[in-house]
């Protein structure tokens, strides 16, 4: 008002021009134009009329606008408010465009869109927001936690509360489970998915540990294992900016309910099973799905059936199995770690990179986003599981063998080789350890005839030499075509100057030597 006195005296006591007076209160040349044109309608002039404070100059400048004198007919915000919810091309115009066609008298679009969100206002401000049918879901633990007694011992352990909420109908899911590990927190949302009886298309959690590895307000990391049940069932994990309540003020809310509905009334009960704490749980979600709306009509199972349910996407033929994925580097057995179990890959991938998915019953190995092997899972800790074809082509001839296949093959060359070969593998701790020597006679046998063979044999078991070496020196030296006596007492000369026989060594027992002359 100080300015409004200025601008006054300026123009009427000292006739300045609009555009000095402008320059002089820093105001626009149009504001002065308003100001003067409003003093004329009222009548005043300079000096103002004494006793004239600033609420009485304000309401001769600005007095209120006569009342409309036809009504207009108010649109029913709260079905405006459903179906902006319900439809993705639904906006305030079309809305507008619709209600101006039964009501031409009506209000124009900007006075539509201004009451709209005036009455928007009103709302709680997790209902400020205009979220799809079967857009978003949003889901969190609850801070307190129940207690289950184990029967046996009386230890009691606690029960952590999951809460999952649909953003357009409130329709809300609870769940008790033993933790908050992956595998749990996998679970529960296998659950509610079930209960909605569809899947939404977008997924919000807090930036919860099991499922987000690393927050990040840009690029947050998915946990493999969460955004393996995100892509089984067709929707989109997009967790909230750390440290921004507001993005999730839909779950905390719910929670804020979960608490006061369902956890409140069951403070006193003691509970012996998860199943029984989940039979207690269930009227009272059903009770708080049935409570009606304070400010808007109908309740959420209400809204859940008429804007949820129709635009969620359907389940999956085949609920999601829990799977842990692990990164693996494959040994230079073309094995691979996993569990304390050790599983095959193709021998062409050995120290690369694999991807490890760890189900119930199977084990499935990928490189590169390619599933290359897949096994039954083993019980036994240290167990190892090879599949043949995995193996290089030598490795496989290898592992084909057995010792009566090897015995067998000795035997088509003649009985001294068959018992030979099983001598040999007898002599060893393991069989599979004489499988080498095995190979390689096998692999003489292709450059000597069999007589040979047979020879070299029986020489080498004659003498108690069980090794391929041995039967390949014999012939290397030819000594397989040696005649039994020759090999067996080699002819040395009777007597021989340098040769000691037995007398001198009676006559060193006896203190004499054969060689000492008498003196």
């Amino acid at each position: 008002m100080r300015k409004i006195r200025e601008l006054m005296r300026l123009k009427y006591e000292l006739g300045r021009s609009h555009r000095e007076i402008a320059a002089s209160l820093g105001v626009a040349n149009s504001t002065v134009s308003d100001y003067a044109g409003r003093a004329r309608a009222a009548g005043l002039s300079w000096p103002l009329p004494e006793g004239l404070d600033d609420a009485a100059l304000e309401a001769a400048l600005f007095p209120p606008l006569p009342p409309s004198r036809v009504p207009r007919p108010e649109p029913d915000w709260d079905q405006v408010h459903r179906d902006l919810q319900r439809h993705k091309g639904v906006t305030l115009r079309l809305l507008w465009l619709e209600y101006r066609t039964v009501h031409p008298d009506g209000y124009g679009y900007s006075r539509f869109c201004d009451r709209y969100r005036l009455w928007r206002g009103r709302l709680d401000v997790v209902l400020r927001q205009v979220y799809r049918a079967g857009e978003k879901a949003f889901v969190d633990y609850a801070g307190p936690k129940f207690a289950v007694v184990d029967g046996r011992t009386g230890e009691a352990r606690d029960a952590v509360v999951f809460v999952g909420v649909l953003a357009a109908s409130n329709y809300t899911y609870v769940d008790v489970t033993r933790s908050r590990s992956l595998p749990d927190w996998t679970a529960s949302h296998v659950r509610m998915f079930e209960f909605f009886g569809g899947v939404p298309e977008l997924v919000i959690p807090d930036n919860e540990k099991a499922g987000v590895r690393a927050a990040s307000r840009y690029e947050p990391d998915l946990n493999p294992s969460y955004q393996e049940l995100a892509t089984h069932y067709g929707t989109t994990v997009l967790p909230a900016r750390p440290r921004k309540p507001r993005d999730k003020a839909k779950v905390e809310t719910a929670v804020q309910h979960v608490e006061r509905w369902v956890m409140a009334p069951l403070r006193n009960q003691t509970f012996f099973s998860l199943g029984e704490l989940r039979g207690a749980i269930a009227p009272l979600v059903a009770a708080l799905n049935e409570r009606p709306f304070q400010k808007t009509g109908g309740s959420r199972r209400g809204w859940f059936e008429d804007l949820d349910r129709p635009a969620l996407k359907p389940l999956p033929a085949r609920r999601y199995e829990y799977a842990q994925w692990r990164r693996a580097r494959v040994n230079i057995d073309y094995h691979v770690q996993a569990g304390g179990r050790f599983y095959s890959v193709p021998h062409a991938l050995a120290r690369r990179e694999v991807d490890v998915r760890i189900a119930a019953a199977t084990v499935e190995i990928f490189h590169r986003h390619r599933r290359v092997a897949v096994h039954l899972r083993a019980r036994r800790k240290g167990a190892y599981t090879t599949d043949r074809a995995h193996m290089p082509a030598a490795h496989r001839a290898h592992a084909e063998w057995s010792p009566s296949r090897l015995i067998a093959w000795g035997r088509g060359v003649g009985p001294d080789t068959a018992a030979f070969v099983k001598r040999l593998l007898e002599s060893r701790p393991h069989p599979e350890q004489g499988y080498r020597s095995c190979l390689g006679l096998m692999r003489l046998a292709r450059a000597y005839p069999a007589e040979r063979m047979e020879a070299a044999c029986r020489r080498a078991l004659d003498i108690g030499a069980l090794g391929y070496g041995s039967v390949k020196s014999i012939l290397a030296s030819g000594l397989d075509r040696a005649g039994d006596d020759e090999a067996h007492s080699p002819s040395l000369p009777a007597e021989h100057a340098h040769i000691r026989g037995p007398d001198y060594y009676a006559a060193a027992r006896n203190g004499t030597s054969p060689n000492r002359k008498e003196s």
